[in-house]
């Protein structure tokens, strides 16, 4: 379909729905049998602006809200009521989970696993490809029996998904029980919307199509021994085939203070490792205007933090700069891993694709990585099959990921997200072709792998030990500083501890090793 005949209007037309009432900007409408509060509707052409407005930085912490947990406290303390979330997708939507768990738990609630015990139930969401788009739709489906039987159950959909226009329209005509919908730019309004959900009896929508302020003091609950910390949120770069520059707004950078504020807090709980996040991370404090602070500032303030391993996920290519390269090299809790999504190595099909950087720039600047950091272990993304791939143009990627020698690779099927400019290109590579050649990437990934995991064999490594496996009695797991998998054999009293193991045999996905010396200090695997 082309740009002049998209028509997103027709997602929210409620010419055959009875309006009930207005009433402080929001609309009910009686609609096939149920009444359906929208605070807010998503909207395609508002997500994809950048507007000029400062992004005020905002606390948490409030009276109102305070006000409404309270209510849910006394609420829970007359009978105990259980939640339940399931996540989908990327590292931000699982911190974006902990973040609403640790408003559940300020509520009084408490989490379960189990569906009948569920008080609330809610699907994190993703958007990024369409099987988990079709994942999402059939666990609803699932979910309408369940409904049935407890006509009391909040059910929810918030994330990636709740954002698209089109997801919300088929939710709200053929998931009726669903009873609350929110979008990524919202969630700490979650105690107002469970409030309206719980007392209204309604569906309630709440999709902020522009993106949200800051905001600061969000309770967490994190569990285990790696903690995620949001740097800074949305992304600017439109790459044509990406859902995620609508879903999660533009570029806002948190401040350095608070970001070193919390990650000095991990450091105190005892968390052996975290992970930056973002969906451009190294885009960190491109948006400030008060100060000349960019990622490799933060990565060498956050170096000089006692905590033993920091790690970042996602960068892009392009805002990978020498200051950021330099600041890494000096190794230290930095770790050697680095993930960098090239998604194909013809130049032309980066050019459709709008990366904005060519197969020879990217090249340099594994150069330049490899220079500066010897050691460092590569990974990737790859998309394969993108509208107009030729053979000669994947073969080309073929070509850059043996030169780059990718450690590993998350490799994908291209799939049109509505709403992206590539949706409207000719999506012209037969699918056949389109799994021929994800077969050829990945047995190309698996020879990679076991190469990059043969270069350590015989060497004692540093593991940090994150549990047992589930199929082998004794046997531990964990990962190396270069993010490598190690299984051996040990006590489960190593778990969220550093062991010295000596690589035994390196496999294709996994290394086999020895343990060599337990843990220096014993210590909490369950920190914070």
């Amino acid at each position: 379909m082309s740009k002049e005949s998209k028509d997103y209007s027709k997602y929210f037309d409620f010419s055959d729905a009875k309006v009930m009432k207005r009433e402080d900007g929001k609309t009910t409408y009686r609609f096939k049998g149920r009444e359906i509060t929208i605070n807010s509707a998503p909207d395609y052409q508002d997500e994809k602006k950048r507007g000029k407005q400062d992004i005020q930085v905002l606390s948490f912490e409030h009276p109102e809200t305070e006000k409404v947990m309270e209510s849910f406290r006394e609420i829970n303390q007359t009978k105990q009521r259980y939640y339940a979330i399931y996540t989908y997708g990327c590292q931000m939507n699982e911190h974006d989970t902990e973040v609403m768990r640790g408003m559940f738990e300020k509520m009084g609630y408490v989490s379960t696993d189990d569906r009948i015990q569920a008080d609330v139930i809610l699907f994190n969401t993703c958007a990024i490809r369409e099987n988990a788009e079709d994942k999402v739709f059939g666990e609803l489906g699932h979910m309408k029996t369940l409904k049935q039987q407890k006509p009391d159950l909040i059910l929810g959909v918030c994330g990636c998904m709740s954002q698209e226009a089109s997801v919300v329209n088929k939710i709200m005509r053929k998931h009726p029980h669903v009873d609350l919908i929110f979008g990524t730019h919202n969630i700490h309004r979650l105690p107002f919307l469970l409030q309206e959900a719980h007392f209204g009896k309604e569906m309630v929508i709440e999709v902020w199509s522009k993106e949200g302020d800051i905001i600061e003091n969000m309770p967490t609950k994190r569990e285990g021994l790696i903690a995620w910390v949001n740097i800074m949120y949305g992304c600017d770069k439109f790459c044509t085939y990406c859902i995620v520059p609508y879903t999660r707004g533009k570029e806002r950078s948190r401040m350095p203070e608070d970001v070193l504020a919390e990650v000095r807090e991990l450091a105190r709980q005892g968390f052996k490792e975290i992970t930056l996040l973002g969906q451009n991370v190294n885009a960190y404090g491109k948006d400030f205007t008060d100060r000349n602070y960019r990622f490799g500032d933060l990565m060498d303030d956050i170096r000089k933090i006692d905590i033993p391993r920091v790690r970042f996920t996602t960068s892009h290519p392009r805002d990978f700069d020498d200051h950021l390269i330099e600041v890494l090299a000096k190794g230290g809790n930095l770790v050697e891993h680095i993930h960098l999504p090239v998604q194909s190595g013809s130049t032309e099909i980066l050019k459709r694709m709008s990366r904005k950087y060519s197969r020879e720039l990217f090249l340099e600047l594994v150069r330049k990585i490899r220079a500066a950091i010897p050691d460092a272990v590569l990974t990737t993304d790859i998309i394969v099959g993108f509208p107009g791939e030729t053979e000669e143009q994947f073969e080309d990627t073929m070509s850059l990921v043996r030169e780059v020698k990718f450690a590993s690779a998350y490799t994908f099927i291209y799939s049109p997200r509505e709403g992206t400019p590539a949706a409207e290109m000719a999506d012209d590579v037969p699918f056949e072709v389109k799994q021929q050649r994800l077969q050829r990437l990945n047995a190309l990934i698996a020879e990679l792998s076991l190469e990059s995991n043969k270069l350590v064999d015989g060497q004692t490594v540093e593991v940090l030990v994150e549990g047992e496996s589930k199929s082998r009695a004794g046997v531990l797991s964990g990962r190396t500083r270069s993010n490598k998998l190690i299984h051996f054999q040990g006590p489960a009293e190593w778990i969220g501890q550093f062991v010295q193991v000596r690589v035994t045999e390196p496999r294709t996905w996994y290394i086999t090793a020895e343990a060599v010396v337990g843990p220096a200090v014993q210590a909490s695997a369950n920190a914070g």
